[in-house]
């Protein structure tokens, strides 16, 4: 006869438990970055809502940011750091190739010898890795996992830039996800578009630069793209993110989408009809885009700001080079 394997399964449902975040040390005003790209305060301003960007030291990593906030949403969930069996870390900043920053976080916050792994979705790697996370847990392969966002952008910023280098920040932002009684972490709606890779990325490949052919890397893009991609596409994937969750946009507590610039989070709202009730997460203005830690961290501090949200659901959507998004809807903790 032949052997049967066992395939285990998990907690029929799954949850946020807590939000962490860390932010780099240094606020970095508008007035410190227009004279490269002969611009102005009011400019910025106007085009993406930002007065002031978080930026880390030289010596501070995306690692260093990313423990950090691991460790403030362990501590917040009340789950024991020996009894995470995952973690997950969407960045674009990890110093090296290779080892991930999620095995060295693990470590750091004493979750050895839980299984790590980084993805790379840009902007929407945060809500990649609460899908996967939701994933593994459903499917017993997990108990409790952490989940990481965390960029140190200011690392390939070309000062001279006049499409991104002023929007972007530095920091992590990283939940607890674990079982639940109840639903608390929708479907995720995710994908990809290809043929839309120029549109925002790295403007030349690390081998260039070793052969001398190329300067430092640097992020580019190319603005209104991105813009009508992300506010008349993502809308659409917003509302499947919805309607996949079995509820109506009268039933969100709030909008948390990624903080690409304020224009696109208010034409982004004002698209999905979103009623007055819902709170929108609007961290970009002092914090700046960071990428994969935008979305927890807007959420750190929608709690912090409102704590009657507990309990309350919110829609989170991250979009950005790929391009790639990601869309669900969760409870918040």
């Amino acid at each position: 006869m032949t052997p049967q394997l066992i395939q285990p399964t998990g907690a029929a449902h799954t949850r946020i438990y807590a939000y962490g975040a860390a932010r780099g040390e240094n606020a970095v005003p508008n007035e410190d970055l227009i004279e490269p790209i002969n611009s102005s305060d009011e400019w910025i301003r106007q085009r993406t809502g930002i007065i002031t960007r978080v930026r880390a030291d030289a010596g501070t990593t995306a690692i260093d940011l990313a423990s950090d906030a691991a460790a403030e949403a362990i501590e917040r969930s009340g789950v024991p750091a020996d009894k995470i069996d995952a973690v997950i870390v969407a960045t674009i900043s990890n110093p090296k190739q290779t080892p991930s920053v999620s095995a060295i976080v693990a470590d750091r916050v004493g979750a050895n010898p839980a299984a790590a792994y980084d993805l790379n979705a840009a902007c929407a790697g945060f809500a990649y890795g609460v899908a996967q996370a939701d994933a593994l847990i459903r499917a017993g392969a997990a108990h409790y996992a952490v989940v990481i966002g965390t960029e140190k952008l200011s690392d390939v910023v070309d000062p001279t830039d006049r499409s991104i280098s002023f929007l972007l920040g530095d920091g992590a932002g990283a939940v607890v996800i674990g079982p639940s009684d109840t639903p608390g972490i929708g479907p995720t709606i995710w994908g990809s578009d290809g043929s839309k890779a120029d549109a925002v990325g790295m403007n030349h490949t690390l081998t260039e630069f070793r052969d001398g052919v190329a300067p430092w890397p640097t992020l580019r893009q190319e603005g209104p793209t991105v813009f009508r991609w992300a506010v008349w596409e993502m809308v659409k994937v917003a509302r499947q993110a919805i309607e996949a969750a079995g509820i109506t946009p009268d039933d969100l507590a709030a909008f948390v989408p990624h903080q690409a610039n304020m224009r696109i989070i208010d034409e982004f709202a004002k698209q999905l009809k979103l009623p007055d009730t819902v709170v929108i997460g609007r961290d970009i203005e002092t914090t700046g885009n960071t990428s994969a830690a935008s979305i927890p961290l807007a959420t750190h501090r929608l709690l912090d700001e409102h704590p009657e949200l507990s309990g309350g659901l919110a829609l989170q959507i991250g979009f950005g080079a790929g391009l790639v998004f990601g869309a669900q809807v969760v409870v918040l903790p």
